[in-house]
C-alpha cells in the first residue's frame, strides 16, 4: 500500500496535469458570467426578442420531448427485451443522429420533407408545409435528441429485475399493467434522466434547426438562433440568451446527476 505522502505527491500531479484542460473549460464560463453583469440582464430579459425566443424555445422543445417519450419508448423496450434479426443495425440508425453533424440532420429533413423533398412535395400537393415552420423545429429537434432517451431507457428497462415482472405476472397482472406498474417505476430514474437530457439538447439544438426550420423572428427562431442572430445585430441579446442557456445546462446536470445518485447509489 501507499505512503500518505506518495498518495499526496500522485494527487498534486495529477492535479497538475489536469489543470489546463480544466481552466480551458471553466474560464470561458467564467468570461461569460463577467461580460453579462456588465448588462442589466432584467431589462434585456423582457425584450420581444429575447421573450420571442425563450417561448418558442420552450413551447417546442416541450413537444419534442413529449414526442420523444411518446414513441421512444417502444423502441427503448423493443432493443431491451427483444433479440431479433437487425437489431444491431437498428441500434446504429438510432445511434446515428447522435454522431451526424447538426448541419448534415437538417439537410436530410430539408431534403425529404422540404417543399420540393422527397415526402414534402406530396404534402405540398396537399396544402402541408412542414420545412420553414414551428413544425420543422419540433422535428428537427426530435431528429437529433431522442437518442439520447432511448439510449437511457433502454439501460433502464434492461436494469429491472425480471423475478419482479414475473411475480406481478403469476398474480394475475396483464402485460400492460405489469409495465405500467412494475416495469416504469423501477426504471423511472432511467426514463426521467433521459428525457431530461433529451429537452437539454432540442433546446441546445442549433445546426439542424436553422437548416431545415430556418430563423425568423417570432416564429422559428429558438434561444441558440436568436445568439447567432444577436451576436451580429445585439450583442447584449446574445449574451443574456447564454446565460439562461447556460444556468439551465447547469441545472440539467444538477438534476441528471442526482438522479444517477439515487439510482446507483453513487456517493
Amino acid at each position: 500500500m501507499a505512503s500518505p505522502i506518495k498518495r499526496a505527491r500522485s494527487v498534486w500531479f495529477l492535479g497538475i496535469a489536469s489543470l489546463p484542460l480544466i481552466l480551458f473549460l471553466l474560464l470561458p464560463c467564467i468570461g461569460l458570467i463577467v461580460r453579462a453583469a456588465g448588462y442589466d440582464l432584467f431589462a434585456l430579459f423582457l425584450q420581444k426578442p429575447v421573450v420571442d425566443a425563450i417561448a418558442i424555445s420552450f413551447e417546442t422543445t416541450l413537444a419534442a420531448t413529449g414526442l420523444t417519450i411518446l414513441f421512444g419508448t417502444p423502441v427503448a423496450y423493443l432493443l431491451a427485451r427483444k433479440s431479433f434479426r437487425g437489431k444491431g443495425l437498428l441500434e446504429g440508425f438510432i445511434d446515428l443522429p447522435m454522431v451526424m453533424p447538426p448541419a448534415v440532420a437538417g439537410l436530410a429533413l430539408l431534403i425529404l420533407l422540404g417543399r420540393r423533398g422527397i415526402l414534402g412535395s406530396y404534402l405540398s400537393q396537399l396544402g402541408v408545409q412542414i420545412a420553414f415552420t414551428p413544425c420543422a423545429v419540433v422535428l428537427a429537434q426530435l431528429f437529433v435528441a431522442s437518442p439520447f432517451f432511448v439510449k437511457s431507457a433502454a439501460a433502464g428497462f434492461i436494469g429491472v429485475d425480471r423475478e419482479l415482472e414475473q411475480s406481478a405476472a403469476i398474480d394475475g397482472a396483464s402485460p400492460w399493467k405489469v409495465f405500467r406498474t412494475v416495469t416504469v417505476p423501477l426504471a423511472s430514474p432511467s426514463l426521467i434522466g433521459g428525457a431530461i437530457l433529451t429537452w437539454a439538447r432540442a433546446l441546445g439544438e442549433f445546426g439542424a434547426t436553422i437548416m431545415f426550420a430556418g430563423n425568423f423572428p417570432g416564429k422559428t427562431q429558438t434561444m441558440p438562433l436568436a445568439i447567432y442572430l444577436g451576436f451580429e445585430m445585439d450583442f447584449s441579446i446574445a449574451v443574456t440568451l447564454s446565460i439562461i442557456l447556460l444556468a439551465i445546462s447547469f441545472l440539467v446536470l444538477f438534476l441528471v446527476k442526482g438522479i444517477l445518485r439515487r439510482r446507483f447509489a453513487i456517493p
